[in-house]
């Protein structure tokens, strides 16, 4: 299973992620976010939403470490992370792939 959004490509089996063809490596819940913002493409999600999907509604822990992580998402995945190409942050809601 691949899901590819322009030069972005997912292997969900493999778990890997490339950009314009070369691989990068990602940590298991930086795959996890990205896997969900590209399923979810061009939605805007709260990172409410995304924290409860990908660490669990049960889970207690600082809704920043989705900021974090999205940082570092930007920074593996954006030739410019400052003015990013991908993922782009809904003011006053959260994050959303741009497809």
């Amino acid at each position: 299973d691949t899901l590819s959004i322009k030069e972005v490509e997912l292997d969900v089996k493999a778990r890997t992620v490339s950009v314009k063809g070369t691989q990068i490596p990602f940590s298991v819940k930086e795959f996890e976010i990205l896997h969900y913002l590209m399923l979810n493409k061009n939605q805007a999600l709260s990172r409410e939403k995304i924290f409860d999907e990908i660490w669990g509604y049960n889970e207690f822990g600082d809704i920043n470490t989705v900021t974090v992580h999205m940082r570092k998402i930007r920074e593996k995945i954006e030739s410019d992370p400052s003015n990013p190409e991908y993922i782009e942050t809904v003011w006053g809601i959260g994050y959303k792939f741009k497809g």
